[in-house]
């Protein structure tokens, strides 16, 4: 009986050894960040007043140098005569994120995101805003990254100088 009872000891213990082992690992992948553990980040938009919070020279010379920081005015003053469609299409380039996940929807549900702010040049920051890690950002921009809005077509159509590295910060 002595002997029965030791293998039956020994069996529950290695089983509880093996749950105790996938339980830690669990905890520990926890503390991995999300894309490691395979988690999906959806990476939404905050809006610039956001971004004051730590990067406030930053946000002062937005405020007071580019043009963009009231971009929302031009498709007001130019709204008269354009189709839903054609307004749509300014919200592309005159607000932020329209058209992705977080990004504007209206002057009612977003009115945070009704002008071109610094997560159309940067990417949407709710993820940064967290871990307040470079990586989490678009950090380092280049021409093509302006190139989006500030393009051959539109420069054409609106017969506009484009301020390629101006006025943003």
């Amino acid at each position: 009986m002595g002997k029965g009872r030791k293998n039956s000891l020994s069996r529950p213990m290695g089983a509880w050894m093996v749950v105790l082992g996938f339980c830690l690992a669990g905890a520990c992948v926890g503390f991995l960040p999300r894309e490691v553990r395979g988690e999906d980040i959806q990476k939404t938009y905050v809006g610039s007043k956001t971004c004051q919070e730590c990067h406030e020279e930053e946000y002062q010379n937005f405020q007071a140098y580019a043009k963009k920081g009231d971009s929302f005015e031009s498709i007001t003053k130019m709204k008269k005569g354009l189709t839903d469609q054609e307004i749509k299409g300014c919200y592309e380039c005159h607000t932020t994120g329209y058209g992705k996940p977080g990004g504007f929807t209206s002057e009612q549900k977003t009115p945070h995101l009704k002008n071109a702010g610094c997560e159309v040049c940067h990417g949407p920051g709710s993820v940064h805003c967290e871990t307040g890690e470079y990586e989490d950002i678009k950090a380092r921009l280049t021409q093509k990254d302006c190139e989006t809005c500030h393009n051959a077509e539109r420069v054409s159509a609106f017969s506009y100088k484009p301020l390629v590295y101006g006025g943003a910060h």
